[in-house]
């Protein structure tokens, strides 16, 4: 894991991507001159990435367009131009039926509504083939023994390469203390899966370089990466960490709850 240190743009346009042989080329059309009728115009593909299929390079357009377009929905809302972010969501509600991921989510959320349980088994059993994890959310919360673990995920497109099939997601981690006993994170430990069912199980002293106190009351929060090789995934773990009130007191787990990587996000902007 590496410390994760965020960059905003000021840049407030629509990102337009085309899939060449050689990569990825971004090029960008101002959103105020881009309608609901023909917002579906925003993704345009020529070629196939070495080794694609036609239908798997559509698929990979459509997904990162809307991660984009969702980024800059975000900034434009916390710089407060709420009219651009407006705008900005009228286009993203257009993807809704193009992508099929954003589709079935949406298909299977009104099934459950309307209590049509078969039809939402079929969704979800649909969304697992084609996302696995994209029924798991971005986010996790967890307590152990009074200490609280709070975790959000987001993709980074600028330090993602598609085209290598390399995949950054930042997550942010608040750590609670709501025991009566001060605590020191000792060590940390990830299970990462990919898409593909590849697992890594990484193990570190501390977190971002440190092995924080954390005092009854009191929180520690940090920022940290993740690389995987595909659209999404899933993270979990635990932290080893150890009373330091008392002299010879025995470490203990701390869950780290399961929470997904994903290019899409699950639809909920709640920050931790």
């Amino acid at each position: 894991m590496q410390p994760l240190r965020m960059k905003t743009s000021l840049d407030m346009k629509l990102p337009v991507l085309t899939c060449l042989d050689e990569g990825i080329r971004t090029q960008w059309v101002n959103c105020r001159n881009l309608s609901r009728r023909n917002c579906r115009g925003i993704v345009a593909c020529n070629g196939n990435r070495r080794g694609e299929s036609s239908s798997s390079k559509s698929f990979f357009c459509r997904n990162h367009n809307y991660a984009l377009l969702k980024h800059q929905m975000e900034f434009a809302a916390k710089s407060e131009d709420y009219e651009e972010a407006a705008r900005i969501r009228d286009s993203l509600k257009c993807f809704e039926e193009d992508v099929p991921v954003l589709r079935l989510r949406k298909l299977l959320k009104e099934a459950i509504e309307d209590e049509r349980f078969q039809d939402a088994a079929r969704y979800r059993d649909e969304l697992k083939d084609i996302a696995p994890y994209s029924l798991l959310k971005c986010s996790s919360d967890a307590t152990t023994l009074g200490i609280r673990v709070q975790v959000r995920s987001a993709y980074i497109e600028g330090r993602s390469q598609p085209s290598e099939d390399l995949y950054f997601f930042s997550y942010r981690i608040r750590i609670t203390n709501n025991s009566n006993r001060p605590v020191q994170l000792l060590r940390r430990h990830w299970i990462i899966s990919d898409a593909n069912g590849k697992t890594e199980n990484l193990w570190g002293l501390g977190v971002i370089g440190e092995q924080p106190a954390i005092l009854p009351r009191t929180s520690f929060e940090y920022s940290s990466a993740c690389p995987i090789s595909t659209q999404n995934g899933r993270m979990e773990g635990d932290f080893e960490m150890i009373h330091i009130d008392k002299v010879g007191s025995r470490s203990f787990n701390v869950a780290i709850a399961p929470f997904s990587l994903s290019l899409l996000g699950d639809g909920d902007g709640d920050t931790i």
